[in-house]
């Protein structure tokens, strides 16, 4: 396998195991668990979720923004990167 196919093969395990985290933090609170069990647990899976976004931003500036940069020379690919990581941030 090349390098894009093993890095959308690996996105796609961690969103997998995000979907099952929250779905997890679903039944704990059907089940009425402790709210104190339930917070670590949204922390856990907000941190997955991070991970993922980390990985896809990193990918999203190595590759498309390396692209971009050859094809222009003006300030808008930059621009578009900030903008990217303001949203992502937020």
């Amino acid at each position: 396998m090349n390098k894009e196919v093993d890095d959308k093969v690996a996105i796609m395990n961690r969103l997998k195991r995000v979907e099952g985290q929250v779905k997890g933090i679903q039944k704990m609170v059907e089940e009425g668990k402790c709210c104190n069990d339930i917070l670590i647990q949204i922390a856990a899976a907000r941190a997955a979720l991070n991970k993922v976004g980390g990985i896809i931003l990193e990918d999203y500036m190595k590759d498309c923004i390396k692209i971009s940069l050859i094809e222009e020379t003006d300030e808008k690919v930059l621009d578009e990167l900030v903008d990217t990581i303001i949203k992502y941030t937020k």
